[in-house]
């Protein structure tokens, strides 16, 4: 769902479009060159340049930090495991250990207190580089400043406990080597890259201008990456196969309309069957999968046809859809929107239709709850910096229809089996969203206990002690 608020809402096409306005045609020129490249060089020169060191051979010994004393939440469970001690050697979980054996002189300790320990969270529905940029910054076609902000935001995100994150559109590939890289402090990306879209579907922000399409131009939405649009089976079937040339963990395709694209409403649907049978066909031969954003019953229904093994979104399926995605195993990644509040201001037809999703969230919960759907939890901030911190309340939405264990259970070891179905596409080979032997060592230690007041997280600064990701430790307020 991208969403523009009603201050940027005259840079976009909406009931009163402004596409002649001399700001805007200004900022399009200079976006003209505005390109994947461009956007994020600096990022790719400096990842290559931390990446080179890694080709000689290490001979320094892992670190190993002992959590000892914790309150035990490995992402499974209903309930805490008490008197435990978990062991972190390098970048993997070493140990559980009841018995509280004795630390080796080079250990790392850091005492816990009783405190819960428990996986890194996990956000299945993220926009990496739009969450927190206003519509005017990406409108300079500034990549500096793009850059800048999307890497304080980054950092924030980890910060709040986010140790990985599904970007389900957007140009990130060299961004998330910046991270994984060191350059940038922020979480895991499972990349999807750029939003694959028909003509007038989602996703499709063009200007007028741009119509009728150029073949030999690129439009300002495409040459940045942040979607490709494709109006035939051949031109889908290439960009499917450019993202995973590019390293996607897996497929995006918008199949339906959205809230705030100015010319898509809810109910249309966009790719027919068999374009949309070719996209998961290929994403299978790359042994991954396709998710397709889809709204309305019969485009929901279409992409289960066609093959696809995700939805996002679907707030408006009805019971036969419901029933559809439980008996074939789909995975449904939804929202929990409840009020404007969880929005950037929207106006006109873009207002009504967030009203309207809103207004079906408790149904298609209930749905979801009644027929056993596989479910994962994502938040979809989008375009505000003040609006990002809201990242942790969506999680606590999720208290309406579920107690506290299974929220957690799906941010975390939930959210997992689906970033696994991505196989040998998975940036980070190992487990996530669990505390075990052999797991990626995504570790939260917590001031409180989450099974009883779930709204503690929303105040990360105040109740997450540890944030550790991938062996490293980016906040300890604890002595060691």
């Amino acid at each position: 769902m991208i969403r523009v608020g009603k201050k940027y809402q005259h840079l976009i096409h909406g009931a009163a479009c402004g596409c002649s306005n001399p700001m805007l045609v200004q900022a399009s020129r200079r976006l003209e060159t505005f390109t994947r490249r461009g956007l994020l060089t600096g990022a790719a020169l400096l990842a290559g340049a931390a990446a080179a060191p890694a080709l000689a051979q290490s001979t320094t010994p892992p670190t190993r930090t002992l959590f000892r004393q914790v309150r035990l939440f490995d992402g499974k469970s209903n309930s805490l495991q008490s008197n435990a001690q978990v062991l972190v050697e390098g970048n993997r979980i070493a140990a559980v250990d009841t018995s509280n054996s004795p630390p080796q002189p080079d250990w790392t300790v850091i005492d816990c207190g009783g405190r819960m320990l428990m996986p890194g969270l996990i956000d299945a529905h993220w926009h990496t580089l739009f969450a927190a940029i206003p519509a005017p910054i990406l409108m300079t076609g500034d990549p500096a400043s793009i850059f800048t902000t999307a890497t304080a935001e980054a950092n924030r995100t980890l910060l709040r406990g986010f140790t990985s994150v599904r970007d389900v559109g957007g140009p990130v590939f060299s961004f998330k080597q910046a991270i994984d890289t060191g350059v940038i402090p922020g979480p895991r990306i499972f990349p999807s890259g750029a939003m694959i879209t028909t003509t007038g579907g989602h996703a499709d922000l063009r200007m007028l201008s741009d119509i009728p399409r150029d073949p030999a131009r690129l439009s300002l939405i495409e040459s940045i990456g942040g979607a490709a649009i494709a109006d035939s089976v051949g031109d889908l079937s290439m960009r499917v196969r450019e993202q995973l040339m590019q390293g996607a963990s897996q497929i995006k395709v918008v199949g339906g309309g959205g809230v705030s694209s100015p010319r898509s409403p809810l109910d249309m649907t966009t790719f027919s069957e068999s374009d949309l049978r070719a996209a998961a066909a290929i994403a299978r031969d790359w042994n991954t999968y396709v998710t397709v954003h889809a709204y309305a019953p019969h485009t929901v229904q279409r992409a289960i046809a066609a093959g696809a093994a995700c939805i996002e979104h679907a707030h408006l399926m009805d019971e036969e859809t419901a029933g559809l995605m439980a008996q074939k195993g789909i995975w449904l990644s939804i929202q929990p929107f409840l009020s404007e509040a969880d929005s950037v201001p929207l106006t006109g037809p873009s207002r009504e239709r967030m009203l309207q999703v809103f207004g079906n969230t408790p149904r298609a919960y209930e749905l979801v709850r009644k027929h056993g759907i596989k479910t994962a939890w994502g938040s979809d901030l989008l375009f505000s910096p003040e609006l990002t911190p809201r990242q942790n309340v969506m999680l606590t939405h999720l208290g309406r229809w579920y107690s506290n264990a299974e929220a957690l259970r799906m941010a975390t070891a939930g959210n997992a089996e689906l970033l696994a179905l991505s196989g040998p596409r998975n940036p980070y080979p190992g487990k996530l969203g669990v505390i075990e032997p052999g797991a990626l060592a995504d570790i939260l230690v917590v001031n409180g206990n989450l099974l009883d007041d779930l709204k503690l997280i929303e105040q990360p600064d105040r109740s997450l002690a540890v944030i550790m990701k991938d062996g490293k430790l980016y906040r300890n307020s604890l002595a060691s």
